[in-house]
């Protein structure tokens, strides 16, 4: 990171990707905001609470709860400099025509619903201080439709256009709206639930963090508006 202790939001803090990015922002010097569902997977995942890390429990499918904990970590540490949306969900197996409408609802709620109250909550400081990073996770996969994904592929795909759309409406604020396309995250549970695949070939966390970190970087401030595919290993 270029700028001098920065205060960085990130949601899903506790998953494990949020735990990479959290890490690499600490290990660079920022301050983090660590937003999760729950108190407890926070400690559980990072320990107390510390000078320069604050969790905050929040259901980001909420917009009131989501504006509080947001107004919470700016008014404790000053301001808000990046925000990482790291919150999301993942569904397939039916085609769209037999898709219910719980899992649409279930897929637009983690993937879009978290994104725009972040959003929300986060961008009205930033204006105020006439400067920011936002960076969103896409998918790989939301380029285009694929059997039986298109209701992830559809709440992901949604997400680029949003990030597009911020981009536009707020580069000349300072504020930079960018976001990652991973293809599929080296994860435990990825692991559990595709044993035959080859987990080498897929992108490690520390690697997507630290194309997270770039993005929130002073050296990618001429970067607007880009949806940035992270495939892993050739």
């Amino acid at each position: 990171m270029n700028a001098s202790n920065p205060v960085v939001l990130i949601t899903g803090a506790a998953g494990h990707l949020g735990r990479a990015v959290a890490g690499a922002f600490a290990a660079a010097g920022a301050t983090v905001a660590l937003l999760d569902r729950d108190a407890d997977s926070l400690l559980r995942a990072f320990g107390p609470e510390s000078d320069m890390r604050m969790h905050l429990a929040v259901n980001l499918l909420d917009d009131a709860d989501t504006r509080a904990a947001v107004d919470a970590a700016a008014q404790r540490f000053g301001r808000i400099d990046v925000l990482c949306n790291l919150a999301g969900g993942f569904r397939m197996g039916d085609p769209v025509h037999a898709t219910a409408a719980a899992t649409w609802d279930f897929l637009f709620g983690l993937n879009v619903r978290t994104l725009q109250h972040a959003c929300a909550a986060a961008v009205p400081h930033m204006l105020a201080q006439g400067r920011g990073k936002i960076v969103n996770v896409g998918a790989f996969s939301a380029q285009r439709g694929a059997a039986q994904m298109g209701a992830y592929i559809a709440s992901k795909s949604a997400v680029i256009r949003l990030t597009e759309s911020m981009a536009a409406e707020l580069r000349e604020h300072g504020i930079n709206v960018n976001c990652v396309l991973p293809t599929i995250i080296d994860t435990p549970d990825n692991r559990s639930g595709m044993p035959d695949a080859d987990p080498a070939r897929w992108v490690a966390p520390a690697d997507l963090a630290n194309v997270i970190m770039f993005l929130a970087s002073d050296a990618a401030r001429a970067v607007h508006g880009a949806a940035l595919p992270v495939t892993g290993l050739s």
